[in-house]
């Protein structure tokens, strides 16, 4: 009884005190890789998608803990959270975790994440440094996370995404092939999409018009048809029009 107090007076924080980032490429690729996890898990209920949120694994202990940039949880709900108290999520661990390299990273500190990530059950993780623009990789086998020989064309066996290094900057793709964007580059394609929306409409509309006219032009034809017939017939000449 006075250990199931003491364990709940504990007080898990929702903020260890970090900034979610170090400056403006390190945020941009942050936002990027969660968003458009986001949105290709967007019908899935069942997958929980978050960034920069602290997660506790250990009960009872809130020192215990890790912020990743970006992790994705098979098999639990979508819905806003403090803090991942994974015994509160049925114990299930995140499976995917991104981390993103800023000058202020420091080895000592990546070295204590990776570990942490190993230790707590990760099933892949992804560390990039845009700046110098190396992506590595860590697949878990057995109790260990063990480095991938290459990134190139990687896909994730969990997200199914695909990475592609170029010589300036990381290409991820989603299974149907489409590119992770960043929010401009979404604006801009839906800014797009509905510009040719509107040509198609109209294009669609000079048709229809064009149709109309036609059948108007037919119709005269035909009642100035009708008006020579009945006055031939009043000449006593029978018309006979051949048809088209």
């Amino acid at each position: 009884m006075v250990q199931q107090i003491a364990t709940e007076s504990i007080i898990y924080p929702d903020s260890d005190g970090q900034p979610m980032a170090d400056n403006t490429k390190q945020f941009r690729w942050i936002v990027v890789i969660k968003e458009n996890l986001e949105l290709l898990f967007a019908n899935n209920p069942d997958v929980f998608v978050a960034g920069d949120l602290l997660w506790y694994p250990v009960e009872g202990n809130n020192k215990i803990r890790q912020a990743p940039d970006a992790m994705v949880v098979f098999g639990r709900p979508k819905g806003d959270r403090g803090s991942y108290r994974q015994w509160n999520e049925e114990n299930i661990a995140p499976q995917v975790v991104f981390e993103i390299l800023s000058p202020g990273n420091r080895p000592k500190e990546m070295i204590q994440k990776f570990k942490f990530y190993e230790r707590y059950g990760i099933e892949e993780y992804y560390l990039y440094d845009p700046d110098d623009n190396e992506l590595s990789g860590w697949l878990r086998s057995a109790s260990d996370l063990e480095m991938l020989e290459t990134m190139e064309n990687w896909v994730s066996p969990r997200l199914g995404i695909r990475f592609q290094l170029m010589s300036d900057t990381l290409l991820i793709y989603r299974p149907d092939g489409q590119r992770f964007l960043t929010f401009v580059e979404i604006a801009q394609l839906q800014a797009q999409e509905t510009r040719r929306a509107e040509q198609e409409r109209q294009r669609a509309e000079q048709e229809r018009q064009r149709a109309e006219q036609e059948r108007q032009r037919a119709e005269r034809e035909q009642r100035r048809a009708e008006r020579l017939a009945e006055q031939l017939r009043a000449l006593g000449v029978e018309p006979d029009f051949e048809e088209d």
